[in-house]
C-alpha cells in the first residue's frame, strides 16, 4: 500500500546523501518533495502541514547542522515524526478487571467488521483467552451466517439467538449475550454490530444503544484502508456520534496510497491498534508505529520478522538442526529441507515475509513477481522420492529422476536443478554452522569455528620455516608487510577479487544469479 510513498521519499532522501553540509535550501527543497508525496499518498492536509512544520523545525536546529551526517540525520527526523503521526507508541486492549471484556466493532457497511470479528476472535485465542462473538448485524442480508462461518473457521464460539435478514433486536442480543458469556465463563465479547454505507442517523442511534446497554471496555472504529480522504470525515462522524477508543485498519494489503493510515491518528486524536493486511485469519496483528514507519521509509521490519519465526520455529527444532548442520553436510537431508521450507510457509507469504527485510524496496518488482506456487512445486518433488533418496541425494540417478519427475508433474530438469541447488545450499549452511563464513571469505568472529582455524594457522605458522639468515629474514618480513599494506590498500582482506581487482562473486554463488 506505501510503495509510492516510500519511492519518493527514497528518491528525495537519494539528492541527500553524499552532501556533508546540507543548507537551508537543501532543507527546504527536502520538505517540499515530502510534502508532495505525503500528498499523493492521499494524507489529509492537516497532517501533512503539522508533520512538515515538525520536519523543517528539527532539520533547521542544532541536531542537523551539528551532525557528522546531516542526511542521516534527516532521515531519523522524519522516521521519528512518521511514529508520531501513526499514533507513537503500540496501545493495548485494556481488559475488565472482573467478568468479560467487551469489546464493540463499529464501521461502514463493507469495511470488513464481520471478517475482522474473527480475525480479532483468533488472535485473541492464540493470547491464551476464550473470546465469544457476537452476531448483532441483523439488517444486513447473511450477516449471520456469514460470522458463522468466520467463527468456525478462528475455532472459537458464537452467540447469535436471532436468524438476522431483517429480524430480531440487536441490542437486546448485545445484553443476552453478556449473560451468556458470565454463565459459560468466556473472558472476552467481541461485539459486530450494522453498517450501512453511509453516515445516517439510524446506524449511529443503534450504535449508541448497543453500547449503553453493554458498556464496552473497548469500541474499535474498523475502518477500510483504501476509501482514502473519506475515512478520515467517516471516523470524525464515527468519533463525535458514538465515540471510539482505537481504530482497526482493514485492507492494508491493498493498492491504494495508504491516506487513511497516516491521517486519522492525528485527526481523529485516537490511536490504530490493529492492522489487518490480508484475507487469511492470521493476516492480522497490533499495530506498532514505529514498525509501519520503518517499512515505509524501507528499512524493512525485522521486529515483526522475528516475532512470526519465534512463533513458528520450535527451539529446539532449531537447535537439532544447527547441531546437524555442525557435524557436516551430509547429516541435513532432504527431508530437514522440506521440514524448513514449510516451517517458512507457515509464517505466511514468501513475498510479504521479503518485504520486511531492509533494502527489499529496491527490488519490490521482483518481489511481487514470486511465484508462491514455487515452494509447493518443490514440496511437490521432494514427496516424490523414495525416503532413501531424501536421506542420499546421490543416487538419484536418470531413471530416478524420470520417475520423481512423473509422480511431481514437472520436468526432469527441474528435479535435476532442485538437487542441484539442495547439494550447494547444503554446503554453504554446513559451512555457515561451522564458522567458515561466506564462500570466499574469512570466517566471522563469533560464528563458532574459531578454535579449528586457529588451530590450522598455529599448525601452518609451525611447519613454516625460517631462514637461518638475518638478512634473508628481514627481507621476507619485509616483503610480507609489503604485501599486507597492498593488500589493505586495494581493499578488504579476504574479499574474492577478479583479474581487474574489483569485487567479484565466488563460484559457489554464480550458480544461485543464474
Amino acid at each position: 500500500m506505501f510503495d509510492t510513498l516510500s519511492d519518493r521519499l527514497a528518491a528525495t532522501f537519494k539528492n541527500l546523501r553524499g552532501k556533508g553540509r546540507l543548507s537551508e535550501a537543501d532543507i527546504d527543497a527536502t520538505a517540499r518533495e515530502i510534502r508532495i508525496a505525503l500528498l499523493e499518498a492521499d494524507v489529509a492536509l492537516p497532517a501533512v502541514r503539522a508533520f512538515i512544520k515538525q520536519v523543517k523545525e528539527r532539520a533547521l536546529g542544532s541536531e542537523v547542522s551539528q551532525a557528522l551526517n546531516p542526511a542521516q540525520q534527516v532521515i531519523k527526523i522524519v522516521n521519528e515524526e512518521l511514529i508520531g503521526i501513526l499514533g507513537g507508541e503500540t496501545r493495548r486492549l485494556r481488559f475488565a478487571k472482573s467478568g468479560p471484556t467487551v469489546i464493540m466493532l463499529a464501521g461502514l457497511q463493507g469495511a470488513g467488521k464481520t471478517t475482522l470479528a474473527g480475525k480479532l476472535g483468533h488472535w485473541l485465542k492464540g493470547q491464551g483467552h476464550t473470546p465469544l462473538l457476537v452476531a448483532c448485524d441483523l439488517q444486513r442480508p447473511n450477516a449471520v451466517n456469514q460470522l458463522g462461518v468466520v467463527a468456525e473457521r478462528a475455532g472459537v464460539a458464537i452467540f447469535a439467538p436471532e436468524p438476522g435478514n431483517g429480524v430480531g433486536d440487536p441490542v437486546q442480543v448485545a445484553k443476552d449475550s453478556i449473560e451468556h458469556a458470565r454463565a459459560k465463563q468466556y473472558d472476552v465479547v467481541i461485539v459486530d454490530t450494522a453498517g450501512r454505507l453511509g453516515i445516517d442517523s439510524e446506524m449511529m442511534q443503534q450504535a449508541a444503544d448497543i453500547r449503553d446497554a453493554v458498556q464496552p471496555q473497548e469500541i474499535l472504529f474498523v475502518l477500510d484502508a483504501m476509501i482514502g480522504q473519506d475515512a478520515v470525515n467517516t471516523a470524525e462522524a464515527f468519533r463525535d456520534g458514538v465515540g471510539f477508543d482505537g481504530v482497526v485498519l482493514s485492507k492494508l494489503d491493498g493498492d491504494a496510497r495508504g491516506g487513511a493510515a497516516l491521517s486519522v491518528a492525528h485527526v481523529t486524536g485516537k490511536q490504530i491498534m490493529f492492522a489487518s493486511n490480508g484475507e487469511k485469519l492470521d493476516d492480522f496483528d497490533a499495530f506498532h508505529p514505529d514498525r509501519m514507519a520503518s517499512r515505509i521509509l524501507g528499512m524493512g521490519d525485522m521486529l515483526s520478522l522475528i516475532e512470526k519465526a519465534e512463533q513458528t520455529f520450535s527451539q529446539a527444532e532449531a537447535e537439532k538442526m544447527a547441531a546437524k548442520l555442525a557435524k557436516g553436510p551430509k547429516e541435513f537431508t532432504l527431508d530437514d529441507f522440506l521440514s524448513q521450507m514449510e516451517q517458512v510457509r507457515k509464517m505466511g507469504s514468501i513475498s510479504k515475509l521479503l518485504g520486511m527485510l531492509p533494502g527489499m524496496g529496491q527490488i519490490k518488482d521482483q518481489i511481487n513477481n514470486l511465484d508462491e506456487r514455487d515452494v509447493d512445486r518443490t514440496a511437490a518433488i521432494i514427496k516424490s522420492m523414495t525416503p532413501a533418496e531424501r536421506q542420499d541425494p546421490t543416487i538419484i540417478n536418470g531413471s530416478r529422476r524420470a520417475r520423481i519427475a512423473k509422480g511431481s508433474g514437472v520436468d526432469v530438469s527441474a528435479v535435476k536443478n532442485l538437487v542441484e541447488r539442495f547439494f550447494e545450499a547444503r554446503k554453504m549452511m554446513s559451512r555457515m554452522a561451522q564458522g567458515g563464513g561466506m564462500p570466499g571469505m574469512p570466517g566471522l568472529p563469533g560464528m563458532g569455528g574459531g578454535a579449528a582455524r586457529k588451530k590450522k594457522q598455529i599448525k601452518q605458522a609451525k611447519g613454516k620455516r625460517q631462514s637461518g639468515n638475518p638478512m634473508k629474514r628481514k627481507a621476507e618480513a619485509e616483503a610480507a608487510a609489503a604485501r599486507r599494506e597492498q593488500a589493505q590498500a586495494d581493499g578488504m582482506p579476504g574479499l574474492p577479487t577478479g583479474a581487474d581487482g574489483k569485487f567479484e562473486l565466488p563460484d559457489e554463488f554464480k550458480k544461485f544469479m543464474g
